[in-house]
């Protein structure tokens, strides 16, 4: 178990990680570690390069990740509900931990086999949307499951000051009334 303060600095270093990886997958630890508001040292006793830092972002993404998917209940809640839990979670989640996932993919593959068995749970998700007639019929699943990725970056990046509550609202209806059924 880590100290109060030892696991304080580590989150600090995550996300200042995250963030700066993110704009330049070339940042310095040092970079980092100052944008984390601790010492280089602290940074290298914790990593021992910047590829285990991006690595342990990485895992951070996908732990966050996978546990809106489970608070979703995607399997188990009414599709709308599961729909607006999954994206209420998934925005923040998104703007916490705004690293690149096909970097992620291509770099880590721990992080990759993690990210597909994710990605198979929502793409049975767009399945069950079909079957339930939420999309229309004529829609292709993996085109539904590009749009609501799409979506769901859309507005946590570019939208940063909307409320994950509002977020939610926008990209289900978009996607439930743009490729729902009539």
């Amino acid at each position: 178990m880590l100290r109060a303060d030892a696991a304080r600095n580590l989150t600090a270093v995550l996300h200042a990680g995250a963030r700066l990886l993110a704009e330049d997958p070339g940042t310095s630890m040092a970079a980092i570690a100052s944008a984390a508001g601790v010492d280089r040292t602290t940074v290298h006793r914790r990593f021992a390069n910047r590829e285990a830092l991006l690595s342990a972002v990485f895992q951070a993404k996908l732990d966050s990740a996978e546990r809106v998917l489970d608070q979703a209940r995607l399997v188990e809640a009414p599709l709308p509900v599961a729909l607006h839990r999954y994206l209420e979670g998934i925005i923040p989640v998104s703007r916490e931990w705004p690293v690149d996932t096909r970097l992620m993919m291509q770099q880590d593959p721990a992080a990759r086999v993690r990210r597909q068995e994710q990605s198979a749970r929502l793409d049975a998700f767009i399945r069950r949307a079909l079957d339930e007639g939420y999309l229309r019929a004529d829609v292709d699943a993996a085109w539904a499951r590009t749009i609501l990725d799409e979506l769901v970056d859309t507005v946590a990046h570019r939208f940063p000051d909307l409320e994950p509550p509002r977020a939610a609202d926008l990209v289900a209806a978009t996607l439930l009334n743009g490729l729902g059924a009539a």
